[in-house]
């Protein structure tokens, strides 16, 4: 099956057709580091972590850039003397790094920061100046705008007319010649900080918002590319105004618009100008971080997705049920795997070229639990061999197989050596009883195993522990 993703700009979806089959090239836009992530913004990065895998999993080589916005008015708006902007930018951007790591998300295969791009900034402004699509101010405060009217395709990602359009707030209106014209060059005030500031033709100043993103993808990923992703709150005037500036620079661009849902407070954005957002670190510290993971990735990548304390219970329950049923199959089934067949269930298969339908491909994935405990019941163990393999195979490219060593870390050993040395002297002991036929002291030791939250299976390999979830 082709792959099918929506194109934002098409408005439909579209067969993917990549530029290159053996490199498929994305960039998505990465954080603002003015202040630590929320959940909505791990949310935004896993949806495309998601789509990267699958990517990775159907073309074998994804070229993924992910850019830090190190300089920005909210930036120097939120320094302070005793930590000057780029500091607060850095400390920042590790947290962002760590929130993402803690689910699990891959680590982009370039990671640029605006400030290390400035000069290719300054040649795509110069290109635009050139071909009369942008201006220098003529006040000589050396601001720099995009003349949206020069370009008769600006608003054909979001299909709206110019003058339906809200003026740019994102620079001072002085020198502009229409009100929607946007920044592509600051000059500097004497209220911002003196080391923001860079020279340039136009006159010392600092890289507008939307300018940074379009030269880091082109010095990144060439003139043209397969996917740009972001979240739907990007779409204008920041994805809008990309795309004008780099097709009016005579770029192919983005070939592919992909937005994620927003995470959502009773209806509403979760963001930090509505103060409605949940810090991601105080999520990860309270949950445990794959439960995260599942409860993010469960609601399909372009809907909204309304966190409550019952979408950490039911992602919690669900990975019980796959962790339990692949515990349970590698001891069972695990001997031999010579009848498993290659290749991924059709389901999850269909799920994921469909647009990415996480959701569909959970259900997959499930299907094949009930399938294979089903069968293990019944004691057909290398009927139930295909159900694990393909368990494994789907949680994996998902990034959510319980049974992973990313997902266990080793801090505990110690304690989880004791627990089983514990366990297993009950079991040795319920065993001696039974052999002894002293089936009331058997049951005694079994009545206390269970009342410490421990189930027993037994099968003719042994009698296997687990904890009740």
């Amino acid at each position: 099956m082709t792959l099918r993703l929506y194109d934002t700009r098409a408005q439909q979806l579209r067969d993917f057709v990549p530029l290159d089959p053996e490199n498929i090239t994305m960039y998505v836009c990465g954080p603002t580091v003015q202040s630590g992530p929320h959940i909505g913004h791990v949310r935004a990065a896993l949806s495309f972590d998601l789509l990267r895998r699958w990517l990775t999993h159907r073309f074998g080589r994804v070229t993924f850039v992910r850019n830090v916005t190190d300089i920005d008015d909210k930036v120097l708006a939120n320094a302070t003397d005793a930590e000057p902007w780029w500091a607060l930018a850095y400390r920042m951007e590790q947290e962002f790094t760590a929130a993402y790591a803690g689910v699990g998300i891959l680590p982009p295969t370039y990671e640029p920061r605006a400030t290390a791009s400035v000069p290719q900034m300054q040649e795509l402004i110069a290109t635009l100046i050139e071909r009369g699509h942008a201006y220098a101010a003529p006040d000589g405060s050396g601001d720099v705008y995009f003349d949206v009217r020069s370009w008769p395709e600006y608003g054909s990602l979001t299909h709206q007319a110019i003058d339906d359009m809200e003026a740019a707030a994102d620079a001072d209106p002085r020198g502009k010649r229409n009100p929607q014209d946007f920044a592509l060059w600051k000059g500097a005030k004497p209220t911002e900080q003196a080391d923001a500031v860079w020279r340039s033709p136009w006159g010392a100043g600092r890289p507008g918002w939307h300018i940074e993103c379009s030269a880091m993808s082109k010095r990144y990923l060439g003139a043209e590319f397969d996917i740009h992703g972001g979240g739907l709150d990007l779409r204008f005037p920041h994805h809008e105004n990309e795309l004008a500036q780099s097709t009016a620079a005579g770029d192919g661009f983005a070939r592919y618009w992909v937005h994620n849902g927003l995470v959502t407070v009773d209806g509403q954005k979760m963001s930090k100008s509505l103060g409605n957002f949940t810090l991601a670190a105080d999520v990860l510290k309270e949950r445990d971080p794959l439960v995260v993971r599942y409860a993010l990735a469960a609601a399909h990548y372009r809907s909204s997705l309304d966190l409550s304390e019952s979408s950490w219970d039911e992602a919690e329950a669900a990975l019980g049920r796959i962790r339990t049923f692949l515990e349970r199959g590698r001891r069972l089934a695990a001997p031999g795997w010579s009848q498993y067949k290659e290749g991924l269930p059709t389901e999850f298969w269909d799920a994921m070229n469909d647009d990415l339908a996480v959701p569909r491909a959970l259900a997959a994935i499930h299907s094949s639990v009930r399938s294979g405990n089903a069968l293990l019941d019944a004691g057909k163990h290398d009927e139930a061999k295909q159900d694990v393999m393909d368990v494994l195979q789907m949680t994996r490219i998902l990034g959510i197989d319980p049974t992973s060593p990313e997902w266990n870390p080793t801090g505990d050993d110690a304690t989880a050596s004791a627990l089983d040395a514990l366990v297993q002297e009950m079991i040795a002991q319920r065993a001696q009883a039974r052999a002894d036929k002293d089936w009331a002291a058997a049951d005694r030791i079994r009545d206390a195993i269970a009342a410490a939250g421990i189930t027993l299976e037994d099968s003719p390999a042994g009698t296997h522990w687990s904890i009740d979830g």
